[in-house]
């Protein structure tokens, strides 16, 4: 990993990492046009509940949340499946960071918060729809509100909520991963929350892995959404490995350690 500061790492893969446009399967200029239509529909639909969002009951919100998120992977064409169980109450879910897809498609399995940077809350729409959601916003460029932002996650857990979190800090390819930062794992040790890690598994049909997908690097996020709107067969293994379980003063960084050991061990390596 490359670090540019303590708070803005930046990992080594760019877009080298990328495939070429000719090693991926891709669907016709028509079912493109489609995938773009159906996204669309999808975001218009998700701004126009953000005025009944707070008016929900948590157990409603965590349902449109899972209904949006899934609404827009069908509608980029990409399919998701959940191998074990992800927790539903009181727990720290921690995964690898591959692609802005990460989030839809744990949002997709689990009724959860996230935990994103600061700048996510100003972003048209998502920004509204993060905040309604209870997204912990995290500001990276301030070291001093990190102890306030472990607190909130430890609040969240203690209430009973699942909260999710890239350890890694940035995003990565695929073939590797970077360093899971350990700070966020004091919450799970203050709110004795287990701690789930998860393995987020690109591949096409056929389940040949890929990093098209990826947001990385240089990459620009319309580049990103580009590709992954005409690739075919595109496809996320959502793996949930059993809980590691934080004894009262356990060390966030052998806790970080373990969990980084677990999902990185299992990952998928494209070669």
């Amino acid at each position: 990993m490359v670090t540019d500061s303590l708070w803005l790492p930046r990992s080594t893969c760019d877009t080298f990492c990328l495939p070429s446009s000719d090693t991926v399967p891709r669907v016709n200029p028509i079912r493109v046009v489609a995938r773009v239509v159906a996204a669309a529909a999808v975001i218009v639909a998700a701004a126009a509940t953000l005025p009944v969002f707070p008016l929900l009951k948590p157990a409603g919100r965590a349902r449109a949340v899972r209904f949006f998120a899934r609404g827009a992977l069908a509608a980029f064409g990409v399919r998701h499946e959940l191998s074990g169980r992800l927790p539903r109450r009181g727990a720290l879910i921690v995964a690898n960071h591959v692609s802005w897809l990460d989030v839809l498609v744990l949002l997709a399995h689990a009724p959860a918060r996230l935990l994103a940077k600061r700048e996510v809350r100003s972003w048209p729409i998502i920004g509204p729809l993060a905040a309604a959601t209870g997204t912990v916003f995290i500001d990276r460029i301030r070291p001093r509100a990190l102890p306030g932002t472990v607190a909130g996650v430890t609040a969240a857990l203690r209430a009973g909520g699942v909260v999710i979190v890239f350890p890694e800090a940035t995003t990565w390819c695929g073939r590797t991963g970077g360093r899971f930062r350990p700070a966020m794992f004091q919450a799970a040790v203050d709110a004795g929350a287990p701690v789930v890690p998860v393995t987020l598994r690109f591949g096409l049909a056929g389940g040949t892995p890929t990093t098209v997908a990826a947001f990385i690097g240089e990459d620009t996020l319309l580049a990103s959404l580009r590709r992954v709107v005409v690739a075919r067969g595109l496809h996320i293994t959502v793996r949930a490995h059993p809980a590691l379980h934080p004894a009262p003063g356990a060390s966030r960084r052998a806790l970080a350690r373990a969990a980084q050991a677990v999902v990185q061990d299992l990952s998928t390596m494209v070669e």
